[in-house]
């Protein structure tokens, strides 16, 4: 065993002494952020959205109601146009 090897290799992992800095000099730096217009806009429709309901209520209410009482009538020539309609949308 070669002592001078694990000298050599012990002295690779050996930890160095961390060298302090000087502390940066206190000055008025600040950051700054600016939005432009159309950033402010995209947050203003996101807020608007955000305080939207998903459902509007007062569309689903009176067809939930009828729906629920049996009194919702379907059209068949209004069903069948518009099935047929989807069917050659999707040909």
């Amino acid at each position: 065993m070669r002592i001078e090897t694990y000298t050599q290799v012990q002295q690779l992992y050996q930890t160095q002494k961390t060298v302090k800095t000087d502390k940066a000099a206190k000055g008025s730096f600040s950051d700054h952020l600016q939005i432009s217009n159309t950033g402010k806009d995209i947050q203003t429709a996101k807020q608007a959205m955000a305080n939207t309901p998903d459902i509007r209520e007062d569309i689903t209410a009176p067809l939930k109601s009828a729906v629920q009482s049996g009194t919702y009538q379907v059209s068949e020539e209004s069903l069948a146009a518009k099935l047929f309609q989807k069917y050659k949308e999707m040909r």
